[in-house]
């Protein structure tokens, strides 16, 4: 009961996930079951591999290396969940268990954003001022951008989850998600829900435009640069630098705000839980391919790599 207002909190909620989809829901466990063990599989081979290749020991692959933790990381506040939840005749978790996974979810959702937009000025950096590149992208300035990613994310999850309890949930429990997602436990929420949704507003701003804005800056000085570089060859060169970047910025904004904008309303379709599966599992999945199959470097390092196997 809550102090004088007479009003009874649910402790748990039901989480639909793909229960409406009873013919093909084994299909659908090891359909996601292949996609996490691949995320996880490939996300860790590239830390590996940056690790252990001396030549990729600068800053640019700093960034990609963080990037991997940070979708593994990211993935695993979901998926693992999703996957028991398909031998529940009823699956259900506690608020304070919705609270810790939308907080895990949050934080890293928010830290790649503020991750991408670093490597965008990374990028800027290289590409615009490449005398002074290492002097500007030190050891130490790249360890603060990186930990002040992860500090920022952290930061507005926090503020987040911290308002989220102070909801009191007493109607429908169902959530018609596979996770607990901030619109649909507001529309489930019995009191008032506008500092809440305001401070989500906010943080889309400042986490999505304004990151959103800074990368768009950087790559149109980027671009210009590139420009007025003579040679073709150079000119290839320098975007191909960014072209893996660019790929991954692309997927990982555009999903968001897709789905983002189609659940503003707190409803979830099913056509909205398979697009959710898409940027919560496929693109952290993806995302080492990206950064290895349009690197030239990385390509090199596998294989030097396949030479000492063959060679050992």
């Amino acid at each position: 009961m809550t102090g004088g207002d007479n009003i009874t909190d649910n402790t748990d909620f039901v989480l639909l996930g793909f229960s409406d989809f009873p013919h093909i829901r084994p299909a659908l466990f090891v359909v996601f079951l292949v996609i996490y063990i691949l995320t996880l599989t490939w996300n860790l081979c590239l830390i590996v591999l940056i690790k252990m290749d001396p030549h990729l020991h600068i800053p640019m692959y700093f960034f990609i290396s963080n990037l991997p933790f940070i979708d593994i990381c990211y993935v695993s506040s979901t998926a693992p969940k999703m996957l028991y939840d398909f031998f529940q005749e009823k699956p259900t978790i506690t608020f304070v268990g919705c609270a810790i996974q939308y907080f895990v979810f949050s934080t890293m959702g928010l830290s790649e954003s503020c991750l991408m937009t670093v490597m965008a000025y990374d990028r800027y950096a290289a590409i615009c001022n490449p005398l002074l590149y290492s002097s500007i992208m030190s050891p130490s300035l790249c360890g603060r951008m990186v930990l002040g990613s992860y500090m920022a994310g952290l930061s507005a999850s926090l503020s987040q989850v911290c308002a989220m309890l102070q909801l009191h949930f007493c109607g429908p429990n169902v959530i018609h998600h596979f996770f607990c997602d901030m619109p649909q436990l507001l529309i489930l929420s019995c009191t008032d829900t506008f500092f809440l949704q305001l401070l989500t507003i906010v943080l889309t701003m400042i986490f999505g435009i304004v990151n959103a804005l800074v990368i768009m800056i950087s790559y149109v000085y980027i671009v210009i640069s590139i420009m007025k570089i003579t040679s073709a060859k150079g000119r290839s060169k320098a975007f191909n630098t960014c072209a893996s970047h660019l790929t991954a910025v692309s997927l990982f904004y555009t999903a968001s705000i897709f789905v983002y904008l189609s659940s503003s309303t707190g409803s979830s379709s099913s056509f909205d839980r398979f697009a959710s599966v898409f940027y919560t599992m496929v693109i952290p999945m993806v995302n080492p391919l990206v950064y290895s199959l349009r690197n030239k470097e990385i390509k090199e390092t596998l294989k030097r790599l396949q030479k000492r196997r063959r060679y050992c």
